[in-house]
């Protein structure tokens, strides 16, 4: 266990909060392996357990494929670094600590820019059909946001965010990319996942000029509780930790 989560005085807290740090790790392994991030931007993070309201989340200027559990910087809800190295990218903080602050459901939230997601965000009036099985479950989890155009440069956008989410758990963000939020790191990451392929399937069918075969309304799930109550969330990060385990152990240093 690192010299940064050494400094805490808990044992169980710094038990809590490595096994939250490998976790996003690996979550911002397997981004970079789907190219999900953009560059050396976009931002994961993390609520801590305890009294105080702090988040793990990247340092800026980081590309997700090199990140490790000991890289996470911690920081409060006003922005300050308060453990770690490195610099908390203003755009990150702004999206996160809004969210954060606005829904405390959203231990989790997932920024990124992966690419039939963003590709539906530069859609005039892209939405998700409910053609795929997974539309089923997905559909009522979604807002759509066609009102932002600039970048997250104050409180107020980050605010407006946040009032826009609300008790959805995946943002499609105009002209942007998705933010996606989650009760923990493996539900976010898994709704994610699943979003982006389900986006892959509609784009792709859509790309052959031929009409989509949708499915009756009345079959959606209508379900806004936790995503790991329907599908086994902690198991696909667990199975992807396994990869990394073999091919990219540094992620858990």
């Amino acid at each position: 266990m690192t010299a940064v989560v050494k400094t805490l005085g808990d044992s169980k807290a710094e038990e809590a909060e490595w096994a939250l740090r490998c976790d996003m790790a690996a979550i911002f392994r397997v981004s970079a392996r789907l190219g999900w991030n953009e560059q050396i931007g976009n931002h994961n993070s993390v609520m801590l357990p305890g009294e105080e309201p702090l988040f793990l989340i990247n340092p800026r200027g980081y590309l997700f494929r090199e990140l490790r559990a000991s890289d996470l910087i911690v920081c409060d809800l006003d922005g300050r670094v308060l453990r770690g190295r490195g610099e908390l990218r203003k755009v990150a903080f702004h999206i996160h600590a809004r969210i954060h602050i606005a829904n405390p459901k959203a231990v989790t939230v997932l920024h990124v820019h992966p690419q039939y997601l963003t590709a539906l965000s530069l859609i005039d009036g892209g939405e998700l059909a409910l053609a795929h099985h997974n539309n089923l479950l997905l559909n009522d989890r979604i807002v759509y946001d066609t009102a932002g155009y600039e970048p997250v440069h104050d409180n107020e956008e980050g605010d407006r965010i946040a009032r826009l989410l609300g008790d959805r758990t995946i943002l499609v963000m105009g002209n942007h990319g998705v933010t996606v939020v989650g009760a923990t790191p493996h539900e976010a990451f898994d709704e994610l996942y699943i979003a982006e392929r389900t986006a892959m399937y509609q784009m792709t069918a859509l790309s052959t000029g031929m009409r989509l075969r949708t499915i009756p309304d009345r079959f959606r799930r209508n379900y806004l509780g936790p995503w790991g109550e329907k599908v086994d969330a902690r198991l696909h990060l667990d199975a992807w930790r396994r990869v990394l385990d073999r091919e990219e152990p540094d992620y858990a240093s």
